[in-house]
C-alpha cells in the first residue's frame, strides 16, 4: 500500500494510491506546525483512511520541507505516527512538477497561500527561485494579495466604494487584524483569507490592479531568471489561488512570452496518476 500527501500552509490532502480514497487535514508546514499538531493530523488520517498499522510506503510532498533538517523532522514524525520507515519527504514544489509535467520539462510555479517557482527538467528540479517565506517572499500568492488589500484598507488607499465593500465583507477587521497578523499563529493563512475579495472582483479596476501587481512582482522576484535560461517556456501552476485567477494568467503569460500549461487547484489526483505510472 502507498499513501501520498500534498501539504501546503493551509491544507494537506492525503490519498491512498490504490483505492484513490482521500482525506484532508490542516496544512502541515513544519515551520509553523508543532509536533503535537502534526501528530494529531496524522491520527485523523489513520482513522479516516483506515490505514494498516505498519509496512506501507508514504510519499509526503510538503511546503517548508526544503531543508534537510525539516525533512528529517517530518520523516521522524511520520514514522512515529504511521509506524512505517518507508518514507520519502519531498518539497511541495517537486510534487507540483510531477503532477503537472510528469516526465516532461517545463516551468512550474505554486500560487496558493504562498508561492514558489522552478524549472523542472523532466526528472528533477534543475533551477529554483529563492523561497523567502511570507514576510520577505511569497510574491504573487494569496497572502501577498491579502497583505496588499489590508495595507491599502488601513491606510485609506482603497477607493471609497471598494473600502466600504471590504469592510462589509470583513466586518470585524478593524478589531482583529492587529492580533491576527502580529500575535496569533498562521498570519500567512489570515492574510490569504482576504485574497478572495480581489479574485471575486477581477474586472474591477482596483482589484485587477492588485492582482496584476502581485503577478508582476512574482515574475520579477521568482520567475524572470528562470525564464532567461529555460529550454521550454510553458508555465504550469498549482494552487487554489492560481486556479481562481486563471483568466488573468492567460494574459500574464502572453505578456511575458510564455504559454500557459496545466493549472491545478490541487495536485493530489495528478500525483496519484504519476505514482501509478512511475513507481
Amino acid at each position: 500500500m502507498t499513501l501520498i500527501a500534498d501539504s501546503g500552509s493551509t491544507k494537506t490532502a492525503w490519498m491512498e494510491l490504490e483505492s484513490g480514497n482521500m482525506t484532508v487535514t490542516e496544512g502541515l508546514n513544519p515551520h509553523f506546525t508543532t509536533d503535537e499538531q502534526f501528530l494529531a493530523a496524522c491520527t485523523i488520517v489513520r482513522k479516516n483512511l483506515q490505514l494498516p498499522t505498519s509496512n506501507f510506503q508514504l510519499f509526503f510532498y510538503g511546503a517548508g520541507c526544503g531543508s534537510e533538517n525539516q525533512r528529517l523532522r517530518v520523516s521522524d514524525l511520520l514514522s512515529k505516527a504511521f509506524g512505517t520507515s518507508d518514507i520519502y519527504v519531498c518539497t511541495d514544489l517537486l510534487g507540483a512538477c510531477r503532477a503537472t509535467c510528469g516526465d516532461q520539462p517545463g516551468l512550474v510555479g505554486i500560487l496558493g497561500t504562498g508561492s514558489n517557482a522552478c524549472y523542472y527538467n523532466g526528472h528533477e528540479i534543475s533551477m529554483q527561485a529563492p523561497s523567502l517565506g511570507y514576510i520577505l517572499g511569497d510574491h504573487g500568492s494569496a497572502n501577498h494579495v491579502g497583505r496588499m488589500l489590508l495595507q491599502d484598507y488601513l491606510t485609506d488607499k482603497m477607493p471609497d466604494d471598494i473600502g466600504a465593500m471590504f469592510h462589509d465583507t470583513y466586518t470585524d477587521i478593524d478589531d482583529t487584524w492587529l492580533d491576527a497578523v502580529y500575535h496569533r499563529p498562521h498570519a500567512n493563512r489570515y492574510l490569504a483569507s482576504l485574497a478572495p475579495f480581489a479574485t471575486a472582483r477581477m474586472a474591477e479596476p482596483y482589484c485587477n490592479g492588485c492582482l496584476c501587481g502581485a503577478l508582476d512582482d512574482w515574475y520579477c522576484y521568482q520567475l524572470a531568471d528562470l525564464v532567461l535560461t529555460a529550454e521550454r517556456r510553458e508555465l504550469h501552476l498549482v494552487g487554489a489561488f492560481a486556479a481562481a485567477i486563471r483568466p488573468m494568467l492567460l494574459g500574464f503569460c502572453r505578456d511575458n512570452g510564455l504559454t500557459l500549461g496545466r493549472v491545478l487547484a490541487s495536485p493530489i489526483e495528478a500525483l496519484r496518476q504519476y505514482h501509478i505510472k512511475n513507481f
